[in-house]
């Protein structure tokens, strides 16, 4: 997480607390909303467009939730999903900002509608759900395009209509899925950020093991959040070095949708993070031959894990060190093509490059890489640290070549 963390996780926050409420209702032009949550026939149906979604397969799923917009005219939920699958197709690269327009689109269309239905039902929590969810989205990807006025102005009506969907809950797993992901996130801004720690003094505090418990009980008992929690599992297992845990939620999601590209990445770094060598491998290759293929949501993220995985294994432990180059110069090349040269497996790769270049006493290429790392804004990085270090021990060497 970067770049004003507190709002986009209270718009994330926002965003999945919404969602266990969003199929909690569809409707018609001459009947009233109707409870269809616990609906076998509809859970089936709608199970099957967000499995295509998940898996990538947009124009199956895509196709499904414009057949809501026929069937349900007058309710939200079609746009909704279909602003929910514009936003998948940006998972695996968030700095795509082609289909901006349209989750904006769809969300303004969710807003208008749920608004109506909040006044023809008498006040209806289940629309002001959508409302809640819907301003979610566009605050969450407003804060991911750096407009922080507008990405807290949508948190503010998020919160507002989150609010008013309160009370009247039924007891299921669905409604685990908000609680969980505030009481991890709350508390991990709190540890991580101290400078926001007086902004989080008027929310209630949270509690990560009690948030991480809540989210594995939705991953396991839910129906329509389950893969929304796992999403989020893999992620924070992540984060607080639970590799293992990370590993085997990713593979087990990889294994249900092998052409999502987000756990399939997750897969290949959780097992490199617990040295499993071999099986990183195999990932490792797999990303890069499926960007080769131009397989949809492969792109420069998933290049630069697994070139960085494969560039460490023939370093490390074929002693290939020019194939070793090879892979860490595109995994640079990866992070320069979507503007991540900060990241650490960019980093870590020049860091490489410029120790193999050392040792073979090629000291002015040694040091153009290590000077690119000095060049980054991240100045409290392990791998600055040792650059600087390295940098200044090859000018006395270059010095007394010359």
């Amino acid at each position: 997480m970067n770049r004003n963390i507190f709002i986009t996780c209270l718009v994330l926050i926002m965003q999945s607390t919404a969602f266990g409420q969003l199929f909690s209702w569809f409707g018609s032009d001459d009947e009233p909303v109707k409870e269809l949550l616990m609906d076998r026939k509809i859970q089936i149906e709608t199970t099957a467009a967000i499995n295509n979604m998940y898996n990538f397969k947009f124009y199956e799923a895509d196709r499904e939730f414009k057949w809501l917009l026929v069937k349900y005219p007058n309710h939200p939920i079609g746009h909704f999903l279909l602003g929910l699958s514009d936003w998948w197709k940006i998972v695996p690269d968030t700095g795509i900002e082609r289909y901006d327009k349209s989750i904006h689109g769809h969300m303004d269309e969710t807003i208008d509608l749920a608004e109506d239905m909040l006044d023809a039902n008498g006040g209806s929590k289940e629309a002001a759900f959508f409302i809640a969810a819907a301003y979610a989205f566009k605050g969450r990807l407003y804060a991911e395009r750096e407009n922080w006025v507008k990405s807290a102005w949508a948190g503010k009506q998020a919160l507002k209509y989150l609010e008013k969907s309160r009370g009247d809950e039924n007891i299921n797993p669905e409604l685990l899925f908000g609680d969980g992901l505030y009481n991890f996130y709350s508390k991990w801004i709190h540890e991580n950020y101290k400078s926001l720690k007086p902004l989080l003094t008027f929310f209630r505090k949270g509690d990560k093991q009690l948030g991480i418990a809540q989210l594995e009980n939705v991953s396991q008992n839910a129906f329509y959040t389950r893969m929304e929690a796992r999403y989020f599992l893999v992620q924070i297992y992540a984060m607080e070095g639970q590799n293992r845990k990370a590993l085997r939620m990713s593979s087990m999601m990889h294994s249900i949708y092998p052409d999502n590209s987000f756990f399939h990445r997750y897969a290949a770094r959780s097992s490199f993070a617990l040295g499993r060598m071999q099986e990183s491998e195999v990932f490792a290759r797999e990303l890069l031959d499926n960007i080769t293929a131009g397989k949809p949501g492969y792109g420069d993220n998933e290049g630069r894990y697994g070139a960085y995985i494969l560039g460490f294994i023939y370093n490390n432990y074929k002693r290939d060190k020019e194939t070793a180059k090879f892979y860490y110069q595109k995994c640079v090349e990866f992070a320069q093509s979507n503007d991540s040269e900060d990241a650490g497996y960019s980093l870590s790769s020049l860091l490489a490059l410029g120790n193999i270049e050392m040792d073979q006493k090629n000291y002015e290429k040694a040091k153009s890489y290590f000077d690119l790392i000095l060049d980054q804004k991240n100045r409290k990085s392990s791998s600055y640290k040792t650059a600087k270090e390295k940098s200044q021990e090859l000018k006395k060497l270059i010095r007394k070549q010359s």
